[in-house]
């Protein structure tokens, strides 16, 4: 077990073997009920540094790399959403949890999504952040037509020029610790060049299992309370065709889900996690806080 820098208040680094891979995940401690976060598609655990600081003293926060992920095993299968499931399971009876409140980010969300549909005795409260929701049935695209959009992102350029692009696009919310927490994502080859840790052949795997069974289809399994988190859209996107669909989207999941209720953050982008952390951790707290009150 190493303890890694104090800009992310000293996360213990850990490592676990589960279910043939081996998981590395960072525990914040803490002395209160657990709660196990999920980061999404070819992001890290390291998502949520700026995040966790602010739960840890009053639950006990955990973050795992998803098989593919960060420091994690390079699975070449498993990105179906029974193994992922499994994977999360076996890190709490690896940590001896019972139970715990699980959170997703993005891709993260729908596996939380699917850890409280496919395990309910194992979660008891839900978070899905940004993620989670899905079109319906009738508006199913083909896999030829998914598969077509959807390429890995592109991270070309050296390890500076793969920063410049992000220091642009987040400007607003860039600093020392952003910059560290990006390049747990990527790696630099051989040749110099960065690239994504998480394989396009797990990427595409992602992706199908996304396609073959979206967010909608766990909803009716879903028992515990849920809170659906949303990042509302900046001033000028406001009424946007994109948004008034995400506005839909979110309706339709709180309206399936037993138990659910929205909490949208205004005026941020997709990963809240760097805009708005405070915010965002937060609005998990007062979720959990009145969790635990009524079950006193």
């Amino acid at each position: 077990m190493n303890t890694i820098g104090a800009w992310d208040r000293a996360a213990a680094e850990c490592w676990a073997d589960i279910g043939g891979i081996r998981v590395r995940y960072l525990d914040w401690g803490g002395q209160g009920k657990p709660v196990i976060l999920l980061h999404g598609l070819a992001s890290s655990a390291n998502w949520y540094d700026l995040v966790a600081p602010h739960l840890r003293n009053d639950y006990r926060v955990i973050a795992p790399d998803q098989r593919g992920h960060g420091q994690t095993t390079q699975a070449g299968s498993g990105y179906d959403w029974g193994t992922l499931t499994k994977d999360v399971v076996g890190l709490m009876d690896e940590l001896a949890l019972a139970n715990a409140a699980v959170f997703g980010h993005s891709w993260g969300a729908n596996v939380a999504l699917n850890v409280a549909a496919r395990a309910p005795d194992r979660v008891n409260a839900l978070g899905l952040i940004e993620g989670g929701t899905s079109r319906g049935s009738g508006a199913k695209e083909s896999w030829e037509e998914v598969r077509a959009r959807a390429r890995p992102r592109n991270i070309s350029g050296t390890r500076e020029e793969f920063l410049d692009r992000l220091r642009t696009q987040l400007s607003f919310c860039w600093s020392d610790q952003v910059e560290r927490i990006v390049q747990t994502m990527v790696y630099e080859d051989a040749e110099g060049a960065m690239q994504d840790i998480l394989r396009p052949e797990n990427h595409i795997q992602v992706m199908r299992a996304m396609w073959e069974e979206p967010a909608s289809q766990a909803y009716p399994n879903i028992l515990c309370p849920t809170l659906i988190i949303p990042a509302g859209p900046a001033p000028q996107q406001a009424g946007s065709e994109r948004a008034l669909v995400k506005q839909e989207r979110v309706a339709a999941a709180e309206q399936a889900i037993k138990n659910s209720r929205v909490r949208w953050i205004p005026e941020t982008v997709h990963d809240i996690g760097y805009h708005k952390p405070e915010e965002l951790a937060r609005v998990i707290r007062e979720f959990l806080d009145e969790r635990s009150q009524s079950s006193v």
